[in-house]
């Protein structure tokens, strides 16, 4: 068997398409016998065009190698590449635009990761920034929950959240923390400059350290009995605001 260690398996025909559709690498795809539909044509169509091998097989095949459901499409992508700080603040510079950043303090769950990338780039966020060490990377899960969003957002990998967060407020950046007990509702403080929003881990929160380099730490207000929202929902109803924001300024 083909050894595809230094690839990402992307799975599910949508995810499969945004790769194609961005002109990501894909190195194969393997699509189910059977499997048909526009979806279907619409990837062998661009396989053909991006020059990509496509080939059907059984789908006992792709049942095991796909971590949920694969809908009859998996592909090999080359192993994604992970951009600079530098990077993300040079799109907004070339979009125009205030930096607007999202900082991620110790996500694990690959679902949530995915989430939130697919909200920052419905809201023109410039990109996503992970710490290397106790968080999830681009996973093929990740890629799958993004709905393709992946291929479009840039995702830096820094090995120390403090100094980033240091770094970008020297470049002009305001670090908004998110957390439940924030000093302030997070819809009372202006978005329109160059911000960096800072989530933190799923069940921690932010590390105490991380909490105090921000600028400010804000909350959601809510009802109900849990006191607290899921990780990715609170980051994208911030993120929402921070585009509602920007588009009424």
């Amino acid at each position: 068997m083909p050894d595809h260690s230094d690839e990402t398996l992307l799975f599910g025909r949508n995810p499969v398409i945004a790769a194609l559709r961005a002109e990501r690498s894909i190195n194969k795809i393997l699509i189910a016998k059977g499997a048909a539909g526009t979806e279907i044509d619409t990837i062998t169509d661009l396989a053909r065009t991006n020059g990509v091998v496509y080939q059907f097989v059984d789908r006992r095949q792709l049942d095991t190698m796909a971590q949920g459901s694969h809908q009859g499409v998996v592909a090999f992508g080359a192993e994604r590449a992970y951009v600079e700080v530098a990077d993300l603040l040079s799109a907004a510079e070339n979009r125009g635009e205030p930096p607007f950043l999202m900082v991620l303090d110790g996500i694990q769950d690959p679902h949530n990761l995915g989430s939130i990338i697919r909200s920052a780039d419905a809201v023109g966020a410039h990109g996503i920034v992970i710490p290397r060490r106790n968080a999830v990377g681009i996973t093929s899960v990740v890629v799958k929950a993004s709905a393709g969003a992946v291929d479009y957002m840039p995702v830096a990998r820094i090995p120390n959240v403090n100094k980033t967060l240091d770094g970008l407020k020297t470049q002009g950046l305001w670090c908004i923390g998110l957390e439940a007990d924030g000093e302030e509702p997070f819809n009372r403080v202006d978005y329109t400059g160059p911000v960096a929003i800072v989530v933190g881990n799923e069940g921690k929160g932010m590390r105490p350290l991380v909490r105090r380099t921000c600028d400010s730490v804000v909350r959601l207000p809510i009802g109900g009995h849990t006191g607290s929202l899921n990780a990715s929902v609170a980051a994208a109803i911030v993120m929402y605001e921070v585009y509602r924001q920007r588009q009424t300024a």
